[in-house]
């Protein structure tokens, strides 16, 4: 193949690499702000250069190929140091600026995220932020992601972690459903009591506790409702349905406007959800200017915690 021609593909090897870590057509081509057919056209006219097949199609998705797949192995390395030498130079600028995605948990985003953003947007009109909420532990390295917000008690040792905010986990219910079935003063008699909870793996849901220098107590639950959204199963136990167990920054406005009281506060939920937030990053030796301002600005936001 002529020289001329291989340089001018290299987008469509880019494209390609995009398509593999979006997994469709069309969520390549909105990551990469381009129509579907464009998104094909050069895929097509990279395999027809190639002489072989990239892509394996059906009717629900794609996958690369064996000789897909080696193509894009082999130049991920190239793409990533470039990605990296842009954002450093960007970086020169004074301010600010490019795209930021981020993911963060769908219950933190709604409640505690999303109504700071206005401020840090107004105070960084350069940056153009896209966020992904969403409970699913996103890769930030293979989908694109520049930061994390990440509700955990260790963040993984392979990223980069900033502490955002130290977290505790509240045992709540409404009072209308307390006057209907009592208050527990201990943890074991929740058994007997509606429990609202995250669906897990084990066939029993449980909840463990301790209190002071006591031994830890697991309590085997169950209730009428379970979701995998804490925002959702707030929602249900201000309506009435059960007691609900929740990270304090979703209990947060509720228990604040008396919808929902806390109980059984001298003990203290293990294993539930983490005690911290962090903002994660992928490792990379330059940190983009616009990931430190981000940064920083959700420290200032939630050093103080959220008060219940």
């Amino acid at each position: 193949m002529k020289s001329e021609n291989i340089d001018a593909l290299w987008s469509h090897l880019h494209w390609l690499t995009v398509l593999r870590q979006q997994g469709s057509f069309t969520a390549a081509a909105a990551r990469l702000g381009v129509s579907k057919a464009a998104m094909s056209q050069r895929i097509a006219d990279l395999e027809r250069a190639a002489g072989v097949p990239l892509v394996q199609r059906t009717t629900r998705s794609v996958r690369l190929t064996e000789a897909g797949e080696r193509l894009v192995d082999g130049t991920r390395g190239a793409f990533d140091q470039i990605r990296d030498s842009f954002a450093s130079v960007r970086d020169l600028a004074a301010e600010p600026q490019g795209l930021l995605r981020v993911t963060a948990p769908v219950a933190f985003a709604r409640q505690q995220l999303l109504p700071c953003l206005p401020d840090f947007l107004r105070a960084h009109p350069q940056v153009r932020l896209e966020l992904d909420m969403s409970d699913r532990l996103r890769s930030l390295a293979t989908e694109g992601f520049d930061l994390a917000v990440r509700h955990t008690a260790a963040p993984p040792e392979t990223h980069v972690a900033w502490a955002l905010a130290s977290t505790r986990t509240v045992l709540v219910a409404s009072r209308g459903y307390l006057r209907r079935r009592g208050t527990p003063a201990v943890p074991s008699e929740l058994a007997s009591h509606d429990c609202l909870f995250y669906p897990r793996a084990q066939e029993t849901p449980a909840w463990a506790f301790v209190s002071g220098e006591e031994e830890r107590v697991t309590v085997p639950v169950s209730g009428p409702f379970s979701a995998n959204n804490s925002e959702v199963l707030r929602d249900a136990a201000s309506a009435g349905v059960g007691i609900a167990l929740l990270p304090d920054f979703s209990a947060q406005s509720a228990l604040g406007s008396g919808r929902l009281v806390e109980i059984l506060p001298g003990w203290r939920n293990v294993d539930a959800f983490g005690d911290r937030l962090y903002a994660v990053r992928a490792y990379s030796p330059q940190v983009p200017r616009a990931v430190g301002a981000f940064v920083g600005f959700l420290r200032g936001v939630f050093k103080g915690g959220f008060s219940v």
